[in-house]
């Protein structure tokens, strides 16, 4: 049995799931509860300051694990759905924190969380067609990056001190980009499922395969770089800023 499981792991690299990246992405996602604790228990400035401090340090994790994932060839499937999840809790716990100290009104919480229901419904659909979730382009990396600097800087400028003016101006003007940028992603990933699933329809695969149940789909010159079958992006357990790894759903 155990040769067996050798044998396939060595079949199928991307089955891994003891990689460095694996540990990065689970050590971040251990920090997203650690995060809303300082956010709404002390409530305190250096609460905030501590918080702040674990925003930087996943932002940079997701950078290094994507990093360390290509240098050492520890791409997995489970990376890439850990990856992106991570992101996603950690701008879901940042938004509700941010709302429940009203920092920011509950209208922008609602918008980007329409955009969520919004994709979700979209990837039922693909699933209907036995496809899996689609990559986007750069946008939804940039937007998601965008909203990471703008909530730390929107917590800091929430603090009576001589930085909060600066600090809540810049966070704003991140957060407007950033929710712009988000709701972009999210329409050119509509779009990029409309015409896999017109394909679908015509009979044809119009340079989009379907590969069964659940299965990535092959996106053609025009529709960004192909899907993962994980549920978000790319290749490896993270991406660095820029990297055109960007799931199909931020």
């Amino acid at each position: 049995m155990a040769k067996a499981a050798g044998e396939v792991a060595t079949a199928d690299p991307d089955a891994r799931v003891v990689t460095i990246p694996n540990a990065i992405s689970v050590a971040r996602l251990a920090g997203v509860p650690v995060f809303l604790w300082l956010v709404l228990g002390p409530r305190s400035q250096a609460g905030d300051w501590w918080a702040v401090g674990l925003l930087i340090a996943a932002g940079l994790s997701d950078w290094l694990d994507g990093k360390i994932a290509r240098a050492l060839n520890q791409q997995s499937r489970l990376g890439q759905v850990l990856d992106p999840a991570a992101d996603r809790l950690y701008i879901v716990a940042t938004v509700a924190a941010l709302a429940i100290r009203a920092i920011i009104p509950w209208w922008l919480v609602g918008l980007l969380a329409a955009r969520e229901v919004l994709l979700g419904a979209v990837l039922l659909v693909l699933r209907r067609h036995g496809y899996g979730p689609l990559q986007v382009r750069f946008v939804g990396k940039a937007a998601t990056l965008a909203l990471l600097y703008a909530f730390p800087l929107l917590f800091l400028g929430a603090h009576p001190a001589s930085y909060a003016e600066a600090a809540r101006v810049a966070g704003w003007a991140f957060a407007i980009w950033g929710t712009a940028l988000y709701w972009c992603a999210a329409l050119l990933y509509v779009e990029q499922a409309r015409r896999l699933i017109r394909a679908d329809h015509a009979g044809g695969s119009g340079g989009l395969v379907p590969q069964g149940p659940a299965a990535t789909a092959v996106p053609d010159a025009t529709a960004g770089s192909p899907a993962r079958a994980d549920g978000i992006a790319g290749g490896s357990g993270g991406a660095p800023p820029g990297d055109n790894r960007e799931a199909g759903q931020r």
